[in-house]
């Protein structure tokens, strides 16, 4: 861990790159820093995965929204930052500062075009009842 899992309206796949998306949020994660200089999320934990919602309820999707010069056809954005606990709480900020700011700047071409909704939200894992892992990956990374 850490993992962002990514929901969102289905009618975004036609206007975004969602698989970019994912990539330059995981990219994001590894520029988060600790107080220290040191890097918050270990490579071979970083996890970033999107899912589209096929049916969704965004707003009011109809008179309301029209009569505000809306079309009815909204997007929602939602980005969940799940990380084990230990990390101070301006080091959480951070992270969810920096991926708001990467998923703001990726997604701002459908900000320019349509009504569209972002939410960055971060947990921490409270008290985690089994936690088991196997990875090939941490070894790999343990290298560099």
């Amino acid at each position: 861990m850490p993992h962002v899992v990514i929901l969102y309206t289905a009618n975004l796949d036609a206007h975004t790159d969602m698989g970019a998306l994912c990539r330059k949020l995981a990219d994001t994660m590894q520029t988060v820093r600790a107080e220290d200089g040191s890097q918050v999320f270990p490579f071979g934990g970083i996890r970033v995965f999107a899912y589209p919602a096929p049916h969704s309820a965004v707003a009011d999707g109809g008179a309301a929204g029209q009569a505000a010069g809306g079309d009815g056809d909204y997007g929602f954005v939602y980005l969940n930052l799940r990380m084990g606990r230990g990390r101070s709480e301006p080091v959480k900020k951070s992270a969810g500062d920096a991926l708001l700011d990467c998923a703001k700047a990726h997604l701002k071409p459908l900000f320019e075009q349509r009504h569209l909704g972002l939410t960055v939200q971060v947990d921490e894992s409270p008290g985690q009842v089994y936690d088991g892992k196997h990875s090939t990956l941490h070894p790999l990374f343990a290298k560099l």
